[in-house]
């Protein structure tokens, strides 16, 4: 009787461990280093850096930059500035706090949650997309090959205004990812190209995996990023809104798209789907998440080496594309970015991983402002990020 009851306890104790072994394997383990928030946002105007200040000042004036911005080196924001309206027709100038819609750089945040999902072993890399839903119509498109821009698929948002368009459906009501995955499903829009053929930028691949990480989560993308990204790097003013949810998105920020005041950018059934744009925030919450990912708090750093890594080939023999990030790789440098531009929004936001720089600007007005960085870039040491700028060797060309 006493080995039954001996039996039992160790089993006990065995079911409790694998109990716990489970509930941390479902949670985001969180780096126990120090991350103070508010001491990493502190910065006071007076000390904003001239150059920068100057800088910019005409990059407004010279360029039409309209937007906000956020300069940081080494741990300290160096330089914060909003230049022009919110909303053009209302006359609401920009403040530091404006949250703008992020266009693609939604996509790095999408990548850092998939990589979440990695480390926890829930999804593999190599993974199906028909693993998850099953009439998915084109074979041997892979999670891999969805964060690399690889999968050969055609863009869904032209298939889907297409179709609306010819079908005359409710274009006021947004669409969500499981409605899209549906068409898809239903209708098997050719795609441009066999899986890993070739890389191929498109919104499709970065929707596909926010419609992923809402199967495997079983929650809203919306939720999964709030509670595995936004509050654990701090984010607090940052939050995704989909049309097929809100009727109204509630943000200030209004997107100015053909270079003119006069288009104002009215959101739609596009703006439903989420995971490749859907994500509102604001220059320094995207600040603490920079700083989030570098102590560890998101996803590991050997996951995020992965992530950093170049996954196609060097174009101009600099840049690349990793799993959600676009790559600058020089002799002795390494950027991180993303562009973003989406309904009138124009973006960049740039991680220098070996100089510790961030830079990110947030634009509603789309214009060619973002092209004329490189005097920034020669400010904060970081190497010019602009294809432009080297020709096809990587060697740096004559403007």
């Amino acid at each position: 009787m006493r080995l039954v009851y001996r039996f039992l306890g160790w089993a006990l104790i065995a079911g409790m461990f694998v109990s716990c072994s489970h509930a941390k394997k479902n949670k985001v383990e969180i780096s126990d280093k120090p991350f103070e928030p508010q001491k990493l946002l502190k910065y006071d105007p007076k000390d904003a850096d001239k150059k920068i200040d100057a800088f910019m000042k005409n990059l407004h004036k010279k360029s039409a930059f309209n937007g906000n911005v956020l300069v940081a080196k080494k741990g300290k924001i160096l330089y914060e500035g909003s230049f022009g309206w919110a909303n053009y027709l209302t006359r609401d100038s920009l403040k530091l706090d404006s949250r703008f819609e992020l266009a693609s750089v939604s996509k790095t945040m999408t990548g850092t949650a998939i990589m979440q999902l990695w480390e926890q072993g829930k999804i593999k890399l190599d993974q199906d997309v028909r693993d998850f839903y099953p009439n998915f119509p084109y074979q041997g498109v892979t999670i891999r090959l969805l964060l690399t821009h690889r999968s050969g698929m055609m863009n869904y948002v032209y298939f889907v205004d297409d179709l609306y368009r010819k079908q005359h459906l409710d274009q006021r009501k947004g669409i969500t990812n499981a409605q899209v995955m549906d068409l898809i499903a239903q209708y098997k829009p050719a795609p441009f190209n066999k899986p890993n053929a070739r890389f191929l930028y498109n919104n499709s691949n970065f929707m596909v995996l926010g419609a992923i990480i809402e199967k495997v989560s079983g929650m809203p993308y919306a939720q999964y990023m709030k509670e595995n990204i936004f509050k654990p790097a701090g984010m607090m003013h940052t939050d995704v809104y989909s049309k097929a949810v809100y009727e109204k998105i509630p943000v200030d920020v209004v997107g100015h798209d053909r270079n003119s005041w006069r288009y104002s950018v009215a959101q739609n059934f596009l703006d439903g789907p989420v995971g490749d744009k859907g994500v509102y925030s604001t220059i320094s919450d995207l600040y603490l998440f920079d700083q989030a990912l570098k102590s560890g708090r998101l996803i590991k750093a050997s996951t995020q080496d992965s992530a950093y890594t170049a996954h196609v080939p060097l174009m101009r023999g600099h840049f690349s594309y990793g799993y959600g990030w676009r790559i600058f790789e020089g002799k002795n440098d390494k950027v991180v970015y993303h562009t973003g531009w989406w309904h009138g929004f124009r973006h960049i936001f740039l991680r220098d991983m070996k100089n510790d720089v961030t830079i990110v600007l947030l634009g509603n007005l789309v214009n060619g402002s973002l092209l004329h960085l490189d005097e920034l870039y020669k400010m904060t040491g970081m190497p010019i990020v602009r294809k432009g700028a080297y020709n096809g060797t990587g060697e740096t060309a004559e403007d």
